[in-house]
C-alpha cells in the first residue's frame, strides 16, 4: 500500500497518451494531408529497466524515441521526466533533459564531430553543463574511456582513426558522461559489423548491471531486442500493438504482426552472444 508514492517506483520517463502528426507536402494549403507517425502511445520506463521497442522502418519507433529525448514535441499528450512535465520545452528544461536522458544514435560517424579528438568530445558535455573543476573533468574522462573498454591512447584520436565499433564505444562514453538516469539507444548496432554487435550489446548490458541504468533499446531486429530487454513493445503504423515481458512476447506472441516479425527475423547476432 502507498507503493505508487514511493520515489523508486516513479517512472524515469512517462509518455502519457502521446500522438505525433506531421503535415505532408501533398494536399492543399488549407487542407494538408496528415501523417499520424505515432498514435496514443503510453510508455513508462521504470528505474533499472530496459524496454525494447521493435518494428519495421516507418512504424513510429524512432519518432517515439525523439519525443523521449526532447528532439520532437508531441502533437498531443504529455511527457514526464522523473515526475516533472517536460512536454513544452524551455531552455531550462532542455538542460534538465540532457542530465536525465542521453541518446546513442545508429551511426556513430554522424554522432561524433569528425574534427574533434575523443578527449574533447567527452569533455564537451561536462563544460556545457558546468560539471566539475578541470582536474575532476580529466578524471571523469579517464573513467569514461575505461568504462567502455578503450585504451587511454584513444583519447588523442580523431573519430576517423577509429573503427566503427570503437566509435560507438566513444558515443556510449559520451552518453554516460553526465551519469544519466536513462539511455535511449536507437538502432545502436545496425551500422556495425556482425562480429562487433555482440560486443556493443554486452557493453550496454554491463552498464545496466553496474549502474542500474534504465534504457530504451530500439531495433528492427526482434532477436537483438529480446537479448537485451526486460520488456518488449511492438509497434506498427505508429501504434503499440503488443507489449509484455520479453520472454512472454517471444515465446507466446499474441499479435499476428509480432509472429511475422519473429518468423521473418533470424538473429543478426553471432550465435554465441552472451555465452
Amino acid at each position: 500500500m502507498g507503493e505508487s508514492n514511493a520515489p523508486a517506483r516513479e517512472p524515469i520517463i512517462f509518455l502519457d497518451d502521446i500522438s505525433v502528426t506531421f503535415k505532408t507536402r501533398t494536399g492543399s494549403i488549407l487542407h494538408p494531408n496528415l501523417v499520424h507517425a505515432v498514435s496514443h502511445v503510453t510508455i513508462r520506463l521504470m528505474p533499472g529497466e530496459v524496454i525494447g521497442i521493435v518494428g519495421e522502418s516507418g512504424c513510429g519507433k524512432s519518432t517515439t524515441a525523439n519525443v523521449m529525448c526532447g528532439l520532437q514535441s508531441p502533437t498531443s499528450g504529455k511527457v514526464f521526466f522523473k515526475g516533472d512535465d517536460v512536454t513544452r520545452r524551455t531552455p531550462e528544461l532542455r538542460k534538465k533533459i540532457g542530465r536525465v536522458v542521453s541518446v546513442v544514435f545508429q551511426d556513430p560517424a554522424t554522432a561524433l564531430n569528425p574534427r574533434m579528438i575523443v578527449h574533447d568530445q567527452l569533455l564537451d558535455p561536462l563544460l556545457v553543463h558546468k560539471v566539475g573543476a578541470p582536474e575532476e573533468q580529466e578524471r571523469r574522462i579517464d573513467e569514461l574511456i575505461g568504462l567502455v573498454g578503450l585504451p587511454k591512447s584513444a583519447l588523442r584520436a580523431l573519430p576517423g582513426q577509429l573503427s566503427g565499433g570503437q566509435r560507438q564505444r566513444v558515443a556510449i562514453a559520451r552518453a554516460m558522461s553526465l551519469s544519466p538516469s536513462a539511455i535511449i539507444a536507437d538502432e545502436p548496432t545496425s551500422a556495425l559489423d556482425v562480429s562487433v554487435r555482440a560486443q556493443i550489446l554486452n557493453l550496454l548490458m554491463d552498464l545496466k548491471k553496474d549502474f542500474g541504468l534504465s534504457m530504451i533499446f530500439i531495433s528492427h531486429d526482434i532477436q537483438t531486442v529480446r537479448y537485451i530487454s526486460d520488456r518488449i513493445i511492438v509497434m506498427n503504423h505508429g501504434e503499440i500493438i503488443e507489449q509484455g515481458p520479453a520472454k512472454q512476447v517471444f515465446e507466446d506472441p499474441q499479435d499476428v504482426y509480432t509472429k511475422t516479425l519473429l518468423g521473418a527475423a533470424p538473429s543478426l547476432l553471432h550465435p554465441k552472444i552472451g555465452q
